[in-house]
């Protein structure tokens, strides 16, 4: 089978997903423009800000996408390609885009604020600090994560590091140009065009005027930003940046999808299924947690309700953003499968233990793209530059997210400290970052990467319970999400148990009782859930 025509009938399928169930669900959502979205209802220029449906895509897809959608995919192969496309298509329609689109449609409906908020409405005030606590350590570790991997990446190409201040320059210039044109069609397409020539002048510059620094300046350099990032209206750096860096991605998904209609790669990888893995385990959760962004991940589900509800400026605007943008970013995950797809299992295997994902995506995409007359060491370093861009992106979107979370955690509370937290984001900024250097510093992160993936995969779970919930109550039947939820919870109750018994038998204590945690964690949350519909039987209650 040639890749063209699985990226072709992939394509396919994902374009008739939006057009048909991507409307069905939007409609059993109850969505439309009735009424004003929370960005102009609540303006104030700096979180709220009504912006063009394609820019906050741009913002939307550059924030969920990250390196997600190629490292999972590309490592879930050691099961077989088949069933990681298969995961990919069936989890990214009716799974992931129904999370993205329902998580948002909530906040819609919610003024904007996130699935916490969400929970304390639907579920209670109890269930939203649980699940608070738990998303904002989630960031925390991710914050400190890809400082990690963002400031090692730097020092390994300078290149990159100059061509991400000069993104950074590029996109301050972008919005603070595009405020003073306003709502020009004609001045709005010339500030894109000029930008993104700009940017793709960069790619190259930067590898002219290589910026080299320590380790420790990278850090300290990068959480700068992401302060920055998190407490500047969103129209001026994060939304431009995000909207430009989101057109590195799909030039290199163009140029890798007609590199790969020209070079006409056959898969060379057998269509054999392994069920277990002596590295991974049991394909069963494992695949499941393994493919997050390319399918289904939670963190999309506090982006949508985060930043994204707050920008849009038309609640139509929700499906295209967040149905069309996860569809997108599974398209994306499919050419992840494909990079690796054409080398023999055996090479495969080698190469991943060796190179690892992101290396193997770049060459395997890079190669692709130089059949389109590029030089193979140019297109293997702009791919990798593309996957640093978005690392970058993950950062000060994950940055302003846990500001949100905190001070929707504590603005419930009378007390004059936390409304102080609450009110004022210069400081619960700070209290992010620094707990973000405190993590950094302890080396913890290496340690608790590793049940990430389950977090990440019970956050989707938790969400989707809140949005069937949030439907129940509207008296909106919610099959549609709650197949969905009860599969996520069977998988990654099943890992975190799994997970949980491994490191015991392993002696890795730590570990081992961080997973039961989280495995308690979900199943108060589940028993919350059903007390409160049990009430809402009882007592109704209206509906957002």
């Amino acid at each position: 089978m040639s890749l063209a025509l699985l990226l072709l009938i992939s394509a396919v399928i994902l374009f008739a997903a939006y057009r048909f169930y991507g409307a069905y669900a939007y409609k059993k959502f109850g969505l439309d423009d009735s009424k004003k979205a929370p960005s102009h209802l609540l303006r104030d220029g700096v979180d709220y800000e009504p912006s063009k449906p394609i820019v906050v895509l741009g913002h939307h897809f550059a924030s969920i996408a990250g390196a997600g959608p190629i490292v999972g995919p590309i490592i879930a192969v050691t099961f077989g390609w088949i069933p990681a496309v298969i995961w990919i298509l069936v989890g990214g329609i009716f799974f992931g885009a129904v999370h993205d689109l329902g998580s948002m449609a909530a906040s819609l409906r919610t003024e904007g604020k996130s699935i916490g908020v969400i929970i304390r409405n639907q579920i209670g005030p109890k269930g939203k600090q649980l699940f608070v606590i738990f998303s904002f350590s989630t960031l925390i570790l991710v914050i400190g994560v890809f400082s990690d991997i963002i400031a090692k990446t730097f020092i390994a190409n300078p290149g990159v590091a100059s061509a991400s201040i000069l993104f950074i320059l590029l996109a301050v210039a972008f919005g603070y140009v595009n405020r003073l044109v306003g709502n020009g069609k004609i001045a709005f397409i010339i500030i894109t065009a000029v930008g993104v020539v700009m940017m793709y002048f960069f790619v190259y510059l930067g590898t002219q005027l290589p910026f080299v620094m320590s380790y420790n300046f990278w850090i300290l350099a990068l959480l700068g930003y992401a302060f920055l990032a998190s407490v500047t209206p969103v129209s001026l750096l994060l939304q431009p940046r995000d909207y430009l860096n989101s057109y590195l991605l799909y030039g290199m998904m163009i140029a890798a999808v007609a590199g790969v209609f020209i070079a006409n790669p056959q898969i060379e990888m057998t269509s054999q299924i392994q069920t277990s893995s002596e590295s991974l385990g049991y394909m069963f959760p494992v695949l499941f947690v393994t493919i997050a962004c390319g399918a289904i991940s939670g963190f999309h589900s506090l982006v949508a309700s985060g930043t994204t509800s707050k920008q849009l400026d038309k609640i139509s605007d929700a499906k295209v953003v967040g149905f069309g943008g996860m569809l997108i970013e599974s398209f994306l995950a499919i050419i992840a499968v494909g990079a690796v797809a054409v080398l023999s299992r055996e090479d495969y295997a080698s190469r991943l233990g060796t190179e690892g994902p992101v290396a193997l995506f770049s060459n395997g995409i890079g190669g692709m793209i130089s059949s389109l007359g590029i030089s193979e060491p140019f297109a293997i370093g702009f791919v990798a530059l593309t996957v640093s861009a978005f690392a970058l992106t993950t950062l000060d979107t994950c940055t302003r997210l846990a500001r949100f979370t905190l001070q929707e955690y504590f603005e419930d509370m009378p007390q004059a400290t936390a409304q102080v937290v609450a009110k004022n984001r210069y400081l619960s900024t700070t209290v992010v970052v620094i707990l973000s250097i405190l993590l950094l510093a302890s080396g913890e992160f290496s340690t608790l990467w590793p049940i990430f993936g389950s977090a990440n995969q019970l956050l989707a779970a938790l969400a989707l319970l809140t949005i069937a919930v949030w439907l129940i109550k509207k008296k909106i039947p919610a099959t549609f999400v709650t197949i969905p939820m009860f599969f996520m919870f069977t998988v990654t109750l099943a890992s975190l148990g799994l997970f949980a018994w491994k490191n015991f038998q392993e002696k890795g204590y730590v570990l081992a009782v961080i997973a039961a945690l989280l495995f308690v964690l979900a199943i108060s949350l589940i028993f919350l859930a059903f007390k409160s519909l049990k009430n809402e039987v009882k007592e109704p209650v209206k509906a957002l």
